[in-house]
C-alpha cells in the first residue's frame, strides 16, 4: 500500500523528521491561500500521485509569486501526468502539495527496505541524492552505502553515524544526520513499512538538514493493526478492479497480457503465469480465490478478469484441499449463465471432490475446455488465444 508524498511528510514529521512547512491544495485559490499563509517570496507547488520522478514529467514547479501558484496548479490538476515510473497512461492528478521553497546547497539520498536476501531491514544512504539516484546505483554502485539493521536491538546509534560519514556529512551535520536516520528507522518499524525513501534530504540554509521529499510504501498484510495508515489509502490512485477484488476477498494484481488467470494460492498462481508464458503467452493478471472459494467468489473472479479488454482467453487452474472441486464448478457453470463471458475459458481441476466438479462442467452445456494437468491446461489457453485472434 503506498500513500501520498504529503501524508508520509505529516508521518515523519511525527517522529521528528524536519521537513518543510506546507499543506495539500485541491484548487487554485486554495493553492494560493496556503502560499500566502506560509508567506515568502517563493514556493514549490508538487502533484500529488503514487509515483517518482515527478519533476522529470513538469509535476513540481518552484513559483516566485501567488500568480505562478495559481497557474501551475491549474496546469497540474486534473491533467495526466507522465512519470519515468507512470508509464505512458501516466496518472490523473487530483491534488497538489504547496510548500516554503529552500535554498539547497546539497543533495543526499536516504531509504530503508526489507532486504529479502539478509531478511533484515537496511538502512540506504548516498551523497548523491536527487531525481538521478537511480542512475547512480546502476552506474556507480560503490556509491551507494547499505547498513543491515540487527532486529534484536534496532539501528544502533554507531550504525547511524558511520552511514552519515561515509555520506560525506562532517562536523554536527553528522550528528543531526543520525537523528533523522533514528527517526526514519522507527516510523519504517512502528508503521509495518515495506519501503521509506527521503530523497532529497538537502543541505539547506545555515547548514541544516531537511526531508524535501518522501515516499513510504507498507505491508497490506499487516494494516489490519494499523488503522491510522489504512485510512491514508488513495483508493483514485490504485487500480479500479485491485480494489474491487480485495473487497471481495479476492487476491488480484493487473498485468499487461491477455491471458485471464483464476487460480487458487499464491504459489500456484505463480506456477501457472509461468506456465502460460512458457508456451510464449502472456498473463493478463494474478489472482488468487484463496482457499474457502464459494460459487458467489468464482463468480465474482471472473467478473473482475474480464473488465479486462485485453483478456481474450481464461485459464482457471484449481488443486482443491480446503477448496472443493464441485464448489468451483458451481461457481463456473453459474457465472456462465449470469455473465455475457465469450472468450475460450480452459479448466483444469485436481484434488478434493474433482470427481463430483468434472461432471458438472462436462454435463453443463457450456463449451468449458478440459485439461489433464499445467502444462496442457498452458498449451490449450495458448492454442485457443490463437484462435481468437
Amino acid at each position: 500500500m503506498n500513500i501520498h508524498e504529503y501524508q508520509t511528510k505529516e508521518l515523519l514529521r511525527g517522529y521528528g523528521v524536519p521537513v518543510p512547512e506546507g499543506r495539500v491544495a485541491h484548487n487554485v485559490d486554495n493553492a494560493a491561500t496556503i502560499a500566502e499563509a506560509l508567506g515568502g517570496e517563493r514556493w514549490v507547488v508538487k502533484a500529488q500521485i503514487h509515483a517518482g520522478g515527478r519533476g522529470k514529467g513538469g509535476g513540481v514547479k518552484v513559483a516566485s509569486s501567488l500568480d505562478d501558484v495559481k497557474q501551475f496548479t491549474d496546469a497540474m490538476i486534473g491533467s495526466n501526468l507522465v512519470t519515468p515510473q507512470t508509464g505512458e497512461a501516466g496518472r490523473m492528478v487530483q491534488r497538489v502539495l504547496v510548500e516554503q521553497a529552500c535554498n539547497i546547497n546539497k543533495e543526499y539520498y536516504l531509504g530503508m527496505v526489507i532486504d529479502r536476501a539478509t531478511q533484515r531491514i537496511t538502512m540506504i544512504g548516498s551523497a548523491s541524492g536527487g531525481m538521478n539516484i537511480e542512475e547512480v546505483a546502476k552506474t556507480d554502485p560503490d556509491r551507494v552505502i547499505r547498513e543491515a539493521v540487527d532486529p534484536a536491538i534496532g539501528l544502533a546509534g554507531f550504525q547511524s553515524r558511520k552511514i552519515a560519514a561515509k555520506m560525506g556529512f562532517r562536523g554536527k551535520q553528522i550528528g543531526e544526520a543520525a537523528k533523522i536516520m533514528q527517526a526514519l528507522y522507527r516510523c519504517f518499524r512502528d508503521k509495518d513499512a515495506l519501503l521509506a525513501e527521503i530523497n532529497p534530504l538537502a543541505d539547506i540554509d545555515d547548514g541544516k538538514l531537511m526531508a524535501l521529499d518522501a515516499k513510504m510504501s507498507f505491508d497490506s498484510n499487516a494494516m489490519y493493526r494499523r488503522p491510522s495508515i489504512t485510512e491514508l489509502r488513495d483508493f483514485d490512485e490504485e487500480d479500479s478492479k485491485e480494489v474491487e477484488a480485495s473487497g471481495h476477498g479476492l487476491n488480484y494484481i493487473a498485468l499487461d497480457g491477455n491471458v485471464g488467470c483464476i487460480v487458487n494460492g499464491a504459489g500456484l498462481a505463480m506456477a501457472t503465469m509461468d506456465a502460460i508464458s512458457f508456451h510464449d503467452g502472456k498473463p493478463a493478471n494474478f489472482l488468487d480465490v484463496g482457499g474457502g472459494a464459494s460459487p458467489e467468489k468464482v463468480g465474482n473472479a471472473f467478473r473482475i478478469v474480464l473488465q479486462d479488454p485485453n483478456v481474450k482467453a481464461i485459464l482457471v487452474n484449481i488443486f482443491a484441499g480446503i477448496n472443493r472441486c464441485d464448489w468451483i464448478a458451481e461457481g463456473l457453470v453459474q457465472a456462465m449463465r449470469d455473465q455475457d463471458i465469450k472468450v475460450p475459458i480452459v479448466v483444469r481441476l485436481a484434488g478434493t471432490n474433482v470427481e463430483k466438479g468434472a461432471p458438472i462442467l462436462k454435463d453443463s452445456g457450456f463449451p468449458f475446455i478440459m485439461a489433464d494437468n499445467l502444462d496442457d491446461a498452458a498449451t490449450k489457453v495458448v492454442a485457443a488465444l490463437e484462435g481468437t485472434s
